[in-house]
């Protein structure tokens, strides 16, 4: 008797600690789980589009495009030249633009990039076989809607890729050719966030500049294709 009763007491022990442990691995690895976050750097607005008035800088070249904002010019390395192509010989009237500018910074080491889309609609009977080239040469895709369909029209998507650096504020921002209604853009980056630390995060943190970036002039551009569609 006093056997049995000596080994049902050993298992009862052996299943509360049993317990016991299970209960402490699920609180430490519920103490360490992480979970990836986007956080915003920056929020901003675009005041002008312009090109660097001068090319000290070896990082500037005769293609950068800069996106002046209220806190920051965003110089663009790589998507430029594409996307002043598009404003110079698309009929703006019929360019759409359907988000904001949002631009992703991997190490907010001052670098960012992302993808600017951009439609054009027309009706069928006005594309000509030049457009079909250009739309080809520029990457473009047919996309058209139900509603493109049934008004003869055609719409084509363009995703522009954009790579940049993020500089001071322009020095001449106050006498740039501004758009009349202000454009968001917005940067952010991607975190590893514990769950014990969820309720104390501070959802806008600082975004870096580009290293040995220093504020430059821009010379606003000269073209009404970018103040249409952004408006």
């Amino acid at each position: 008797m006093k056997t049995t009763r000596g080994i049902f007491t050993a298992l009862i022990s052996a299943t509360l600690c049993t317990a016991c442990a299970t209960s402490t691995l699920i609180k430490k690895d519920y103490r360490h789980s992480s979970t990836t976050i986007q956080v915003n750097l920056v929020e901003d607005q675009v005041v002008a589009f312009g090109r660097p008035a001068t090319r000290t800088d070896p990082n500037l070249t005769p293609d950068s495009l800069v996106i002046a904002g209220y806190k920051h010019s965003y110089v663009l390395t790589r998507g430029g030249t594409q996307f002043l192509r598009l404003m110079s010989q698309l009929d703006s009237q019929n360019i759409q633009v359907t988000r904001e500018l949002r631009f992703y910074a991997k190490q907010n080491d001052g670098q960012f990039s992302g993808t600017l889309p951009l439609t054009y609609v027309k009706l069928k009977q006005d594309i000509s076989k030049n457009d079909l080239q250009f739309f080809i040469e520029n990457g473009a895709k047919e996309c058209s809607t139900a509603s493109d369909e049934r008004m003869q029209a055609q719409r084509f998507c363009f995703d522009i890729q954009l790579v940049g650096m993020v500089y001071p504020v322009a020095n001449n921002l106050q006498s740039l050719q501004a758009l009349s209604k202000p454009y968001q853009v917005t940067i952010y980056t991607q975190q590893q966030q514990r769950a014990s630390t969820k309720s104390g995060m501070n959802p806008l943190e600082k975004l870096a500049l580009f290293p040995f970036a220093v504020a430059i002039d821009v010379v606003s551009l000269p073209f009404q294709a970018a103040e249409k569609i952004f408006n």
